[in-house]
């Protein structure tokens, strides 16, 4: 399946590419759709491709030694994931999984090393991993000051921020995305109790709701933030 390049032109990595540079992407490109929980990429596997959401959701995840997987980020349309393994050569950094219907554009590595001889792309490109590399100082901070109920309110804001659906008759902030309590144990270092004490608290003071496929929809905005700017 291949793709428009007037499609391409609306992703952010490839903003401001030359109408040319933008066409090989359309042709040589291999567009590819997975079903729900879709292994894409496994930890430590070798790695040749780049891959752009053009719709759905996939989850990052890491590998401990016990043999558990730590949630580390949700990317969704317009992200992307796998050029580390295109720019050092070393084997993946994390395992990516599909959470919805995902159709994604891939990148070999042949097209992605001609991609940047084009300054726009890596400027794109460049900007994406100083946005993540920023994330990751945000997060590190995060973890070294605030509370477990601040950290957990913190992260619901930033996915109901960034990926939120509302509609014209309701306020309400919905975050279609699956998030259980082990995904937030995760992100903020805390054992699935602690986290599952602070969703209660949330709930019962109608700050937000949990639907039974683990979508959380976001009602009181405003008291979720005043838990950050109370740390």
């Amino acid at each position: 399946m291949s793709v428009e390049p007037h499609v391409l032109g609306a992703v952010i990595l490839f903003a401001g590419l030359p109408g040319d540079q933008l066409g090989r992407v359309a042709r040589q490109g291999i567009v590819r759709t997975y079903r729900p929980e879709t292994t894409v990429i496994n930890q430590d596997d070798p790695g040749d491709t780049l891959y752009v959401i053009l719709r759905g959701t996939v989850k990052v995840s890491l590998n401990r030694p016990d043999g558990r997987e730590v949630f580390l980020a949700v990317l969704t349309a317009n992200d992307h994931f796998g050029e580390l393994s295109l720019i050092d050569s070393k084997y993946r950094s994390a395992n990516v999984l599909t959470e919805e219907e995902t159709s994604l554009l891939l990148i070999d590595r042949e097209l992605f090393h001609d991609l940047t001889y084009c300054r726009e792309f890596n400027l794109n490109l460049l900007r994406s991993l100083a946005s993540r590399s920023r994330h990751g100082n945000e997060r590190v901070g995060n973890l070294a000051r605030m509370s477990v109920q601040g950290l957990v309110a913190h992260h619901i804001i930033e996915f109901a921020e960034l990926y939120g659906q509302t509609t014209d008759s309701c306020k309400d902030i919905t975050i279609p995305i699956r998030l259980t309590q082990h995904d937030f144990a995760d992100l903020v270092g805390a054992t699935r109790e602690r986290v599952n004490q602070v969703m209660k608290h949330f709930k019962v003071t109608g700050c937000i709701t949990v639907n039974s496929q683990y979508r959380i929809t976001v009602h009181d905005l405003s008291t979720l933030r005043r838990c950050v700017q109370m740390q």
